[in-house]
């Protein structure tokens, strides 16, 4: 029965955390993972969250009970409204809905399920950043679309590729689903602008695409949960149908918890019963109902002012602190003479920096200096720290030297 089933490709996040935990090595840097560390590079449990945990625990009403197919009611309703904004005209007019999902991956999976299922297919495709999350292509491909990319990285100047992104999504036919990342693009750090944003939203009403945003880092990239979603809410205002997978894997540091939301902005009320529906049967035949725990955990301090206000709290300090890094990386950098320009280091935001290196100089830096990134020289910002970013600028500078 099973002969013919072919090796799969290995994935390169996961071959590298093999690596890494098997090297001993004293200096070894870990710059692969994408969960934010603390400045002695161990994970760090947000004080909002042990907080909450020590009032669900105190809970008479705790308990470990199934939830509903669609999830945590006080999580949907409050991740619906963080994401859209509390005067969202979408949300007052009762036309979108929200599920529970299995933290960002499953989003994203039930949505592709459910398109995959009810949106015409002739000729239809997902378009995917290049590059983009590793995740996003096998993800699509397994719910059975055909993947095709739009340009987005311009690796010669290390910024956005406007002009080809535009471009691409005018010559993709009509009625594409287009995979757009909200902020924190994963894994180049880099976003559009506001002006950008609108262009590319004029497009997408001129093709008639639909938006599936992927929203991993909100308010854990800037610091501002309003500005990292500022994307969607243009779009939402500007009349688009679409699908936002939301994971509060970064943002509340609920990595191993998997808890999630998939958003379906509908054009009007009457819709949300059917798609509803199926969105619940889509989840129901994959994993039955959501796992109860972190989305207690994220509903308690969505919905409590004072655990909300000091969750927003806690972001601007993993933000502040990522911000520092790559401001210490760079000024180390150019301290050192380093051949080339650093400035991409502090234009770029969020978690991940494309740091320009290329696949040789990576391995080089694994290799001779147990430093671990990724092939295409991604590296997570949140694994410096100030114990080990002047030795991580030293190997840089090694490697780039040698490569002039």
């Amino acid at each position: 029965f099973f002969d013919s089933v072919p090796q799969a490709p290995p994935d390169g996040i996961l071959k590298l955390s093999v690596l890494s935990r098997a090297d001993s090595d004293s200096r070894k840097v870990d710059l692969g993972v994408g969960a934010y560390r603390d400045d002695d590079g161990k994970p760090w449990v947000l004080p909002v969250v042990r907080r909450a945990e020590r009032q669900l625990a105190d809970s008479p009403a705790a308990n470990h009970e199934y939830l509903p197919v669609g999830g945590v009611p006080e999580l949907t309703s409050g991740a619906q409204t963080l994401i859209f904004g509390a005067d969202s005209p979408a949300t007052a007019e009762g036309r979108v809905y929200s599920i529970q999902t299995i933290s960002g991956t499953g989003a994203n999976m039930v949505g592709a399920v459910f398109l995959h299922q009810f949106k015409p297919q002739a000729g239809a495709a997902v378009y995917i950043s290049r590059p983009t999350w590793g995740n996003h292509r096998s993800i699509f491909e397994t719910a059975g679309h055909e993947v095709r990319e739009y340009r987005y990285f311009n690796y010669a100047t290390l910024t956005l590729d406007i002009d080809g992104l535009l471009e691409d999504l005018r010559a993709a036919p009509r009625g594409q689903t287009v995979v757009l990342h909200a902020c924190a693009h994963n894994p180049t750090g880099i976003d559009p602008t506001e002006q950008q944003w609108a262009a590319i939203a004029d497009v997408m009403e001129e093709r008639g695409h639909l938006p599936f945003f992927d929203c991993a880092y909100q308010g854990f990239a800037t610091g501002s949960v309003d500005r990292d979603a500022a994307a969607i809410r243009l779009f939402v205002r500007r009349g688009f149908e679409m699908l936002v997978a939301e994971s509060f894997a970064k943002n509340m540091g609920l990595y191993g918890e998997r808890t999630g939301c998939l958003h379906a902005v509908l054009r009007s009320s009457a819709l949300l019963p059917a798609v509803s529906s199926q969105l619940n049967r889509v989840s129901r035949a994959t994993i039955s109902t959501a796992s109860a725990y972190g989305a207690k955990v994220a509903a308690a301090v969505l919905q409590d002012p004072a655990l909300y206000a000091e969750w927003l709290d806690n972001m601007e300090a993993m933000s502040a602190r990522i911000r520092e890094m790559r401001t210490a990386l760079r000024s180390r950098l150019e301290a050192l003479g380093t051949p080339g320009d650093w400035s991409h280091v502090t234009s770029q935001i969020g978690m991940f920096s494309f740091t320009g290196l290329s696949q040789a100089q990576v391995a080089t830096l694994r290799d001779e200096y147990h430093l671990y990134m990724t092939d295409d020289g991604r590296i997570s910002v949140a694994g410096l720290n100030t114990h080990n970013v002047d030795y991580v600028a030293t190997a840089i500078d090694a490697v780039v030297r040698a490569a002039k």
